[in-house]
Parts: C-alpha cells; structure tokens; sequence
C-alpha cells in the first residue's frame, strides 16, 4: 500500500477528524513546494484557503454514507501562488469516535480552469465590441469582463486625452497619460488607491502605464510592491495589491491607451495570457477606429440622406458587424419595419435562410475590399412575406478600414413572378401543341459532345488538405461543408485571378491546370504563383476561425490528354502521366510545402525561389528530383 501511495500521480493527504496532516504523499509534497516535514502535523489550512468549507462538506457526505467526489478547492503552494484542486474525500470510521481519519485525494486543474476562463474572456470581448454603439459604452464593460473572467480584482484605463480614441500618433513621446476609467470588484477595498490614481499622470517610460506606453508591449510585475512607481506602489500595497499586468491598445504602429489590471495575488509571469491580453488591445483597437470611422461616415452621409430618402430603390447602410446604420424610406416601407426596430436589428436576421450563406460570402468579400457585380437576394417582411431585390452592393473605406456596405436594391418580386407566369404559359402552350401535332415535333439539339485533344504543354496542380479525414470527424455534416465551401471558394477566386482552369473537387483534394482552355506561355508560373497564395489563404483561413488546417501541394508541368464536356457549361477532363506526376508530387509531399517536379522547376527557377528536396520514388517512373517553392524573387 505504502508503494501505491508513493507511485500515485495524484496529491494524496490523510489528516485527523480536525484537519491536522498525519500522512502525504510525494505528488502532494512536489505540487505544493513544501516537504513531508514542513506539512506533518500542521493544518489542512496551511495549503487551503477555507478549509472549513471542505471539512463541513465531508462531514455532511460522511453522514449520509457517501463519499464527496471533485469538490473544487482554491490552495496555495509554499510560495502563495494559487492553485484550483479538485478533491475527492472520503472518511476513514474508528472504533473510537473521535479519531476517524480523513482521506483527500487531489488534482490540480488549474491549468484547465484557466483555458476555460480565457476561452470565456475572449468570447465575452468580442460579444461586447460587436453589441456595443460607442468607446465610452464598451470600456468599462471591458475592464469587468477581463476582472471577472480572468480572477482579477481591478482594471484601469490609461489614455493621453480626456477619453480614449484620439490620435496621439505624431506626439506620442510627448503624451501625458491618465486614467480614465476604473472597474474594481467589491471584495476589495481600494477606495483611497482609486484616489490617488485619478490624481496620478504618467509621462511615456514611467510607471506600468507609461512602461507599457513605450515600448508597446504586454508587461508583468509579479508583485507591484516590488515595482520602482513611487507614486502607487505603496498605495497598492495597502490596499492588498500584489501582482499587475498591462497592455497596449495598438493599431499597427499607433498606440491609442494602455489597460493595467491588478490582483491581491503574488502571481508569477503568465506569457499566455500576455499574449491572449495583447490580442484583445488590437481587438479593441480596431473597434476604435471603426468607431471613429463609422461617425466619420454617419457625418459625411447625413449630407445625401434627404436624396435617398426620396429614391425609388431600397437603400441600405451596414456596418462590419452586419447592423443597420441607416435605411431609406422606400425600404421601410417596403419591409414593413419601424425605425426603433431597425435600430436593433442585423441585416441577416432578415435575409431568406436558402439565400444567408450566400448573402454571408459576399458581404465578406465586399469586406475584404473585392468588387462584385449585380447581387440577387430575399428579404423577409415584418409580416412574413418574401420580396426579390436585385441591385449593387460596395464598402466604404476609411484609412483603410472597413466601415460600412452600401447597397442599392430593386424589388423585382412582381417581375419575377411574371416571368414565372410566362414560363408556365409556355409550358401550357408546348403541351397543347403537341397534343394537336400530326408528328414529333423536333426537340433542340441538346446532345453531349465529347471533344478528345492532346495538349503539349501545361502545368497541373493538386492540393490536399492534411489530416482531414480526422478533422470531419469532429464535426456536423452541415459545419464540414461550410468549412470546404470556404476555402475552395477562396480558391476558386484565385483560379480565376490567375486565368487557370479549375477541373475537379473531390473531398478535399482539389485539381486546376495552367495553359488550358486557353493557350498561354506561362501557365507554370501562374501556377506557382497561386500555390503561394493559397498557402497564404490557408493561414488567414485558420486565424479568422480558429483552426488548424495544413495543405500539401503539389505541381508538374508536362502534356495530358483533355476531354471537353460540353452541357449548359464547359468542363475538362484530363489524363496523362502529367496528371499522375502531379498527384504523386501533392501524394509524396511534405506538410505545408510545394512540391514541385525538374520540369517545373526548369520552367520557373529565373523567377522564382526552390530549395532541392532531392530524389523520390514515384510509382511507375523510378526515382525522380523534386524541389521546394518558397516564394518569388525580389
């Protein structure tokens, strides 16, 4: 048994009815810092922070027979750094009563209660900046989230003029910053701290603020008595403050605030959460700016108002986050909406569900700053009923961020459902017509063709997205296909950027060639060049929704076989040892990386960058020499 206790991965504790320590384990003694003669007859209270809320929940579960299972604790280590427990306890009876034993059993999750807090944080922060009107509505509100989800007693905001958002950009040495806001929990009592902090200016390089200020970075400070800030530190200390952590609230390389959070904890560096917190500060940046923007363009915008408050068309303005900013008489009418109710509506609350993925995509490639043509969609009513517009949609930019759709739409519900009339009129006439025929009448030639060429030169492509099979097991049906319509359209936007030819999706493998249907003398490096971009495209991919995804790809240049599929709209199909060199080159390649054959490499190496992977074997040709593409040349 001795043995068992000893081997044991979890912290193991027997103590008397009245919580001093008889037993301990190692994983006990090496998760706690002390050492088997540090905790032997001591107090359970000595690593628990209420132990009598763990003592009367044993005797309570001891009572009715049971034993008490992941009860979660808050423990201190030797050097007062807090840990979460989670205890399972059972009582051991004696045939005195008085001397049972108490048997706890421990876990540390504090490791996963804090990625469960971060999770919380930033999903709390983005639900904010996207519900919120205004800075000043926001800030506070951001200040309580981080103190709340994270365990953290008091945040503050520091800024250079009296509220935050105005540029400092051109005097930013020069700034001189204060606190303009403060959130503290009701635990603690700060009252003459937050005192001395309204009456505290910081210049750029002093104090936590103007530390952060400078050299626009997330910055630590285990225990603030320690810091050299003679103005708070003291104060800060008094009111049981102990560790601080702050960071910059920067867009690019202008900084508009700083946030400094305190706890009454000793807390040593976390680099996690200093980078998760550096994230939020561009996060909150940006919806700073949009802000300053979107004012911007409210003020700009008032000046047109009277002139399509008069139009004929629906006109709508959006912001980035898909809320009304503003709509034109004839869409409320048409709609049926009130303006109060406008005012909390987003537009895909309204958008007909068969037409919200696409109205989704095209609302982010306007976003993104791509022009598209003429838009059809289906809005429904405030009664129900489903109207047609057709019209035009843009973004409106400002320095460069997105700030707003525009679009300008026509009801063509009426025109619809004539051409529907029309086409059934139709069909009513060709079927009286060939009741009364003498003969068959002769249908339009509608037959498929198959068209067979040999093509000397082109350069084939497959990708692959890597361990997909394994991804899709983690998701729904409907998710999965989401995530490949995603990125095959981004593809697909490249293939056509770059005049190559798309010839096939199959799962997750995708297929386009370069040099057909139309000839042309650099198809290998058109294709090169999109093989970069789609690596690019695979990386914002996983930032923007947080995922994982890694492509292989593969390149050779060489001739097929092409068959042309004409019906409703031109298809190729191709085969060759081009097409299997290909396939083998994305097949045998390497996570991340663009495998590209001798010939290609031949073809691009003046213009672009390879690294020599060296020789492969590659079924039915024997060992063939393979390069890397890294990018182009300067």
């Amino acid at each position: 048994m001795e043995q068992v206790i000893t081997a044991m991965a979890d912290a193991l504790f027997i103590t008397n009815n009245i919580g001093r320590i008889k037993k301990v384990n190692r994983a006990a003694q090496e998760l706690f810092g002390f050492s088997e003669e540090e905790l032997i007859n001591k107090p359970i209270s000595l690593i628990i922070d209420d132990e009598q809320v763990l003592i009367k929940a044993i005797h309570q579960h001891s009572f009715y027979q049971k034993n008490l299972q992941n009860l979660e604790v808050v423990c201190r280590t030797k050097t007062r750094e807090k840990r979460l427990i989670a205890f399972s306890c059972s009582v051991i009876p004696k045939k005195i009563k008085g001397l049972e034993e108490i048997v706890y059993i421990g876990r540390d999750i504090t490791a996963r209660q804090q990625r469960e807090q971060r999770t919380s944080a930033q999903y709390a922060i983005t639900r904010l900046l996207s519900e919120s009107q205004t800075v000043k509505q926001v800030i506070p509100k951001i200040l309580q989230s981080i103190c709340q989800n994270l365990g953290w007693d008091l945040g503050e905001l520091w800024a250079p003029s009296q509220y935050i958002g105005t540029s400092v950009q051109g005097d930013s040495l020069n700034a001189v910053l204060r606190c303009v806001e403060i959130w503290s929990s009701r635990v603690i009592s700060v009252r003459e701290f937050k005192a001395i902090t309204w009456q505290t200016t910081y210049i750029p390089g002093v104090g936590l603020p103007g530390r952060i200020w400078i050299r626009r970075l997330p910055l630590w400070i285990q225990d603030i008595t320690e810091d050299g800030d003679q103005r708070r530190s003291q104060p800060a200390a008094e009111a049981g403050l102990h560790a601080a952590f702050g960071f910059p609230i920067l867009d690019d390389s202008e900084i508009l605030g700083v946030m400094v959070f305190f706890s009454r904890d000793i807390q040593p560096k976390d680099k996690e959460l200093l980078q998760m917190v550096g994230s939020i500060g561009s996060q909150i940046a940006q919806f700073i700016k949009r802000k300053q923007a979107e004012d911007a363009l409210v003020e700009s915008e008032e000046r047109y108002r009277d002139l399509f408050e008069n139009a004929n068309d629906l006109i709508q303005c959006v912001n980035a986050y898909g809320r009304f900013l503003y709509v034109n008489r004839a869409w409320q009418e048409a709609l049926g909406y009130s303006e109060s109710e406008i005012v909390n509506m987003n537009v895909f609350d309204i958008i007909h569900p068969e037409f919200k993925q696409d109205c989704l995509q095209r609302f982010y490639r306007v976003l993104s700053g791509e022009k598209i043509g003429q838009v059809k969609a289906a809005f429904v009513t405030k009664g129900g009923q489903t109207i047609f517009l057709e019209g035009n949609i843009n973004c409106k930019f400002v320095e460069g961020y997105p700030v707003a759709t525009r679009g300008i739409f026509r009801n063509i519900t009426q025109r619809l459902a004539a051409e529907e009339a029309l086409r059934h009129q139709q069909e009513e006439t060709e079927r009286l017509l060939l009741n009364i025929s003498p003969g068959a009448i002769p249908k339009p030639l509608n037959e498929v063709a198959n068209i067979v060429e040999d093509v000397a030169d082109v350069t084939v492509l497959f990708a692959d997205i890597v361990s997909f099979t394994e991804i899709a097991a983690s998701m729904s049906a409907i998710q999965l296909l989401n995530l490949l319509n995603s990125i095959f359209s981004t593809f697909d936007r490249l293939t056509e950027q770059h005049g190559l030819e798309r010839i096939k999706t199959i799962g997750d493998a995708y297929m386009v060639v370069g040099g057909l249907p139309t000839r042309r003398r650099d198809h290998a490096q058109a294709i090169a060049q999109m093989a970069l971009q789609m690596q690019t495209a695979i990386a914002l991919f996983n930032t923007e929704n947080n995922q994982n995804f890694s492509i292989r790809i593969g390149i050779h240049t060489g001739s097929v076989a092409t068959r042309v599929i004409e019906f409703k709209e031109i298809t190729y199909n191709l085969w060759g040892d081009t097409v299997n060199i290909a396939y083998c080159m994305e097949s045998q390649g390497i996570v991340g990386k663009i495998q590209v054959t001798e010939d290609t490499y031949k073809s691009l190496c003046n213009e672009f960058l390879f690294e020599k992977r060296g020789e492969i074997e590659v079924q039915g040709k024997g060992k063939m020499t393979t390069y890397l593409l890294i990018g182009r040349k300067e």
